[in-house]
């Protein structure tokens, strides 16, 4: 069998086992997939807000609330690798015939497996709403693939990030820089109701070029085009820094 080979059923079996972790753990997982559906409501139907926005503030809302929920819920995975690393089960890994990475790339494929379960979550509660695509199938179908394209590149981030911290307990702090990232977009509102300094931020935002590619891809009513290009680059960018970082980073805690 080929190395690759190798890496890909190791990576598989680390899928598997971290899966199990949702059956032990299953409260977390629901507290994952119902924290969007909340925010979806809260400022939906709550709060309120959308200021500058034209036409149903649901259509404007829904794909800023699919992107937001991609840059959150990472703690999972993050506690999850300092625990391994902290408890000694990476060295038991180590003493097996395993592919360098495959614990991680095992964490990875099953958050974005919980992954695809959220977004389709919240996509059933929009509907419920009375939420409808205005896209054909290839342009929702690529609308989640950039949806995607953006957790796998945050989620490696936060792996990298975890790596450093080093420990579950410090995890939280970390966690805690995600939300002015998260905030700091157009999830909410149009760049034209903020201040100037302050749209400067939010447009330059990689979940704001999502959020606009994923509105575009809608076909939301006054959605701005031309942010599709920005959507992928951004998050191979984050990939071709955090994912080398992190794979580097284990290989010599793990040793």
């Amino acid at each position: 069998m080929s190395s690759t080979a190798y890496a890909l059923t190791d990576s598989w079996t680390m899928t598997r086992r971290e899966l199990a972790r949702w059956g032990r753990r299953p409260a977390a997982v629901v507290v994952n997939l119902v924290f969007p559906v909340m925010l979806l409501l809260m400022f939906g139907y709550l709060i309120g807000g959308g200021r500058g926005v034209d036409g149903d503030y649901l259509d404007y809302l829904l794909p800023g609330m699919l992107a937001l929920s991609m840059a959150f819920g990472l703690e999972g995975t993050m506690i999850a690798v300092t625990q391994d690393m902290n408890k000694g089960v990476v060295d038991r890994f180590r003493s097996m015939p395993m592919a360098d990475g495959a614990v991680l790339v095992g964490r990875a494929a099953a958050d974005m497996l919980q992954s695809v379960l959220g977004l389709t979550v919240l996509l059933a509660v929009a509907a419920a709403l009375g939420w409808r695509t205005h896209a054909g199938p290839a342009a929702f179908l690529g609308a989640v693939g950039l949806l995607l394209l953006l957790r796998f590149a945050m989620l490696w981030a936060g792996i990298q990030l975890a790596l450093v911290a080093g420990r579950p307990e410090m995890v939280q702090a970390v966690q805690i820089l995600v939300w002015p990232f998260g905030f700091l977009s157009t999830v909410f509102a149009v760049p034209g109701s903020m201040p100037g300094w302050l749209a400067t931020v939010v447009r330059w935002n990689p979940i704001s070029h999502t959020a606009e590619a994923v509105r575009h891809l809608f076909g939301v009513p006054g959605a701005e085009s031309g942010h599709a290009a920005a959507a992928v680059l951004w998050p191979l960018a984050l990939l071709a820094v955090f994912f080398p970082l992190a794979v580097r980073r284990f290989a010599r805690l793990s040793r």
